[in-house]
């Protein structure tokens, strides 16, 4: 990763992704924003199929909000961040966006909630992420 409190991941716009407006349609952002943060961990080392086979936890949407100002199109190259704000111990809080060029055209909190992969109850962070994860925090209380 370039910048250790921010990580991008490139996208580009299909037919696929766009509804019958011309424009991308709202819930390919979701899936945007997944697979950014699924390569943002597999950057930190962790990734999801090891995650959950090797230490049997799995991290869960809780909540997302959604702000959505610009929309994308066809063949746009769009970048999706990932920042994390805040490292709890079984739970973690992001920021994330999508931009075209420096315009944000989406943005999102999301919580995660860390759960065992077995029984999807909630569990603390594996100690060894958690180290990993809690200095990358940008907000400190």
């Amino acid at each position: 990763m370039t910048n250790e409190s921010r990580f991008s991941w490139p996208t580009r716009i299909y037919w696929e992704d766009t509804d019958a407006g011309g424009v991308v349609y709202h819930a390919r952002y979701v899936a945007f924003m997944e697979r950014a943060r699924t390569e943002w961990m597999r950057a930190l080392g962790y990734g999801q199929a090891s995650l959950r086979e090797g230490d049997g936890q799995m991290f869960v949407v809780r909540a997302m909000t959604l702000d959505f100002f610009k929309p994308a199109k066809l063949d746009d190259v769009l970048t999706t961040t990932v920042e994390l704000v805040q490292c709890r111990r079984a739970s973690l809080l992001m920021a994330q966006a999508v931009l075209r060029d420096d315009q944000v055209l989406v943005s999102a909190q999301v919580r995660l909630a860390a759960v065992g992969a077995a029984d999807f109850r909630p569990q603390p962070i594996d100690d060894t992420l958690y180290a990993v994860l809690k200095p990358l925090q940008t907000q400190h209380a």
